[in-house]
């Protein structure tokens, strides 16, 4: 496996026809980004080459979120990533992602990118957009690999794949979760033990608002009132609990299939979730 910091180095060593997959990642990998890895392997083959990149975007984090603590575990990533078939490790600094202040940026439309996530996260999904589509320019994949956890990144960038023409065919990983249903995530090592357990509580609450609505219940701002409240009494700061259409994230239909979507704090730590039904 080779490990590569700068762009030129990159493309040199992925001249050649074989295809390529990319899975982006912001490195502190667990066995859900490994899973994205071998789905990747899966799309192109034992002749095709995977590539991951490490790169903890600046852009797409608030002031006041965490950039500065995210963990950098690069060492280990590449242990995780080279026991799981990774070819070629993209792992850029600041200086070589963002050479200058980054004037031009990608803006999602809102009505996808300033909901949910992009609502209580303003500019989230320029910087995942922008920083996405310049890694796209760099690795110019055939094949690109995102988690289903992040339901609503999917959506924007798969949106933007095919707005912008790009010859890259999107794959979504299932969800990975622990023995106990916890969602993988980066941040669950925020997360004391009491709290993981804890923490179960967010799948629980979607997955009841899933079955209400499933049961013939229709009010839907009550089921998503009080699935929210479920969380404040069990100590949570909710930011969403929501109900949408899997297709455009738009309000619930009958007969289209739903996806139960949630964001709340746990102690110091927001999770999100999202079940599908």
């Amino acid at each position: 496996m080779q490990i590569h910091h700068d762009i030129p180095g990159l493309r040199a060593a992925l001249q050649g026809d074989a295809p390529v997959a990319f899975v982006p990642t912001m490195g502190n990998l667990h066995d859900g980004h490994l899973a994205l890895v071998t789905q990747a392997r899966q799309a192109v083959g034992p002749q095709g080459r995977i590539v991951a990149s490490i790169f903890v975007n600046r852009l797409q984090f608030a002031p006041h979120e965490d950039f500065d603590r995210y963990p950098r575990t690069l060492q280990r990533d590449s242990e995780l990533l080279a026991s799981v078939g990774c070819d070629v490790i993209f792992a850029p600094d600041e200086a070589t992602m963002y050479p200058e202040p980054q004037g031009y940026k990608v803006h999602p439309p809102a009505e996808l990118a300033d909901i949910l996530e992009g609502h209580f996260r303003p500019g989230f999904f320029i910087g995942v957009s922008t920083v996405v589509t310049k890694l796209f320019n760099i690795v110019q994949p055939d094949v690109a690999v995102f988690g289903k956890k992040d339901y609503q990144q999917l959506m924007v960038l798969r949106r933007l794949v095919d707005q912008m023409a790009l010859p890259i065919r999107i794959l979504a990983g299932e969800t990975r979760r622990s023995d106990t249903g916890l969602a993988l995530s980066s941040r669950n090592g925020y997360l004391s033990d009491d709290e993981k357990q804890r923490a179960l509580l967010l799948s629980q609450s979607l997955r009841g608002q899933l079955a209400r609505w499933q049961g013939g219940e229709r009010d839907i701002d009550r089921i998503e009132r009080d699935a929210m409240q479920t969380l404040r009494d069990a100590g949570w700061q909710p930011d969403y609990m929501t109900l949408r259409r899997q297709h455009d994230l738009g309000a619930p239909r009958e007969g289209e299939p739903l996806v139960a979507l949630g964001a709340a704090k746990l102690g110091q730590t927001r999770l999100i979730d999202n079940i599908e039904g």
